[in-house]
């Protein structure tokens, strides 16, 4: 794992989460239990701090970093989809970050809401709980998603991080 302190600022990962090999964390982060950060996502906490909650998945090549005035901040049981990036914002409970997506400076996306795949969130938008946000940019669909289109993902990347802290091995 590339874990790296920064000065005096070390990386809090609770004993029971999945972090790849591949990942990539530095500095003022601290990562919940059960949660899972798959290969090569960066998470970079240099000007402030970035904080995930429990049983959160960080997916395949997302990145997470901060501005001078704004942490990062996702909460338990989110979804933060391949390729996505999340910089200075704010994250609620059970929210999705669709695939390919980018949520920018002082954002707020609320709990059980979905951004889709490919949405760009601009710096200061607010999604409401149970909102999705599609588009670029991001226009706001209120009380349009379920619980069906978030919570099986959730456990299934729960189960799949004790999966692998169990079974993977390098064979080459």
């Amino acid at each position: 794992m590339a874990i790296y302190a920064l000065g005096e600022h070390v990386p809090d990962i609770h004993p029971d989460a999945y972090i790849s090999e591949e990942a990539v964390i530095i500095g003022r982060v601290t990562i919940g239990a059960e949660s899972t950060v798959w290969p090569n996502a960066v998470i970079r906490a240099d000007d402030n701090f970035i904080r995930i909650g429990a049983a959160t998945s960080i997916q395949d090549c997302a990145v997470l970093h901060v501005t001078d005035e704004y942490p990062t901040v996702v909460g338990d049981e989110c979804t933060i989809g391949h390729l996505a990036h999340l910089e200075g914002c704010t994250i609620e409970d059970r929210a999705l970050v669709g695939t390919g997506s980018i949520v920018l400076h002082d954002a707020v996306i609320g709990s059980l809401a979905l951004v889709g795949a490919g949405a760009v969130v601009p710096g200061g938008l607010h999604v409401p709980a149970r909102a999705m946000a599609l588009g670029i940019p991001a226009k706001v669909r209120e009380n349009a998603v379920t619980d069906d289109l978030i919570l099986p993902g959730i456990e299934k990347y729960r189960a799949r991080g004790h999966h692998f802290r169990a079974e993977l091995r390098r064979v080459g």
